[in-house]
């Protein structure tokens, strides 16, 4: 039974709800996030977690690396069109928009961001070039929160308990 309710997240803190939400996600897909089943698992979501779901891997790249490398780290078209639907469920859609730049510009190199070697080819490459300016404006507008995109979850959640699977009477 989980113990994400209306009182839970009315009555914890930032932290304590960001905690509640990430293990119902976990409780709910137990799929790894880079295998086949994972994107029909959270589409069977309440619309919230499944934006959560779909933007966990984003907030870990820009906290690691850019949007880029985030694209080869990540390379499915569909979990990106996932990710870029639940910028905007979750409240951002600037975000949204700094995120389907970069992936319209890495789909121009998504043979080489697919290869075997897409790492090495990265560095230097005109994808990152293209998404540098991508990267500044989406790290500056991030900066704005101390938790990055994640902080856009317990907002929603907040606003929009019946997204996170709470029956709101």
């Amino acid at each position: 039974m989980s113990s994400l309710t209306l009182e839970s997240i009315s009555s914890s803190s930032d932290d304590e709800l960001f905690k509640l939400l990430s293990e119902e996600l976990e409780r709910r897909i137990p799929a790894a996030r880079n295998s086949p089943e994972f994107l029909p698992q959270i589409r069977s979501l309440p619309a919230g977690l499944r934006a959560m779901a779909a933007t966990y891997e984003l907030d870990v790249s820009l906290t690691m690396d850019d949007l880029g490398w985030h694209f080869g780290n990540w390379h499915d078209e569909e979990l990106a069109e996932e990710t870029a639907r639940g910028l905007e469920v979750l409240g951002a859609p600037e975000l949204a928009r700094l995120f389907r730049e970069a992936f319209r510009h890495a789909l121009e190199y998504w043979d080489e961001l697919g290869s075997e070697g897409w790492s090495e080819w990265y560095h230097g490459s005109p994808l990152e070039t293209a998404v540098d300016a991508l990267n500044d404006q989406t790290w500056k507008f991030l900066a704005k929160h101390k938790d990055g995109i994640f902080y856009y979850w317990v907002d929603y959640a907040r606003k929009h308990p019946d997204g996170v699977g709470i029956v709101c009477t």
